[in-house]
């Protein structure tokens, strides 16, 4: 077993140091980002309008973030399986869903006034880094699976 962690020292490096960089993401979310969804849905946000929302710079702090939490979710993937191969499809699907997100995350803000909850979701895929909870698990299995 201590070999095992002398062998996969850079792997726990990078992971400790890609988790403790996506914890000061969320820490300094307030500070870093423009967001005026953080207050109004830490609220009762079901019968509220959306707060008023400053378009441009509203769109760059949600991709500055997605960009963020993206990169080092990136690192660590390539970092614990060290395939091409996957990091260039872990990157193709990153780069999809930040296109679909944005474009549904602003169909929702202007022209559903009462989709609160889809809007929601919508923002909480862009914010948090969710794809690298399914990907890596689902990356290690497939490559389980292939060495049999």
């Amino acid at each position: 077993m201590l070999n095992k962690l002398k062998e996969n020292k850079f792997k726990i490096f990078t992971a400790v140091v890609v988790v403790i960089g996506l914890a000061l993401i969320r820490l300094f979310e307030k500070k870093l980002f423009y967001d005026p969804f953080l207050v109004y849905f830490s609220a009762d946000f079901h019968s509220s309008p959306y707060p008023e929302v400053q378009t441009l710079k509203f769109f760059f702090g949600l991709f500055l973030r997605y960009f963020l939490n993206s990169a080092l979710s990136l690192w660590l993937i390539y970092a614990l399986f060290q395939d091409r191969d996957i990091f260039k499809f872990s990157l193709f699907v990153y780069t999809f869903f930040l296109v679909v997100l944005l474009v549904a995350f602003y169909v929702i803000l202007y022209f559903f006034p009462d989709g609160g909850w889809l809007l929601f979701y919508v923002r909480r895929f862009i914010i948090q880094p969710i794809l690298v909870l399914l990907f890596i698990p689902g990356f290690y299995y497939q490559l389980q699976k292939s060495k049999k």
